[in-house]
């Protein structure tokens, strides 16, 4: 069986305690690095979180958390990706439930 690389790393010059760390995620790019930004910053307890695609030919994000009181980024991180599954998720069925009840907005299309 093949063994299959991580999707996320912890880059080196992470604190001990992880309370300030950078992630490597591989396969991503913009979408997922400012929607996780945006997600994560919504905690009071983070200090600073920002995320840079180091080159546009490599396919991943650095994104990097501060935390305040020597929490744990790591933490935030799995919290921030189960938080941006479940509005995506409340975002699906929202979708699907509107295309059921035929309840959304039609556009004609003029030339």
């Amino acid at each position: 069986m093949a063994e299959t690389s991580p999707k996320i790393k912890i880059m080196a010059g992470a604190a001990p305690d992880l309370s300030a760390a950078t992630f490597q995620i591989f396969d991503e790019s913009h979408t997922i690095g400012n929607a996780l930004r945006w997600m994560i910053m919504k905690n009071p307890k983070v200090e600073f979180c920002g995320y840079s695609v180091p080159h546009p030919s490599e396919n991943l994000i650095q994104l990097r958390i501060q935390m305040y009181d020597g929490l744990s980024s790591l933490n935030t991180l799995l919290e921030a990706l189960a938080n941006l599954d479940s509005v995506c998720e409340t975002i699906e069925n929202k979708y699907h439930s509107s295309l059921a009840t035929n309840d959304y907005e039609r556009w004609e299309e003029r030339s």
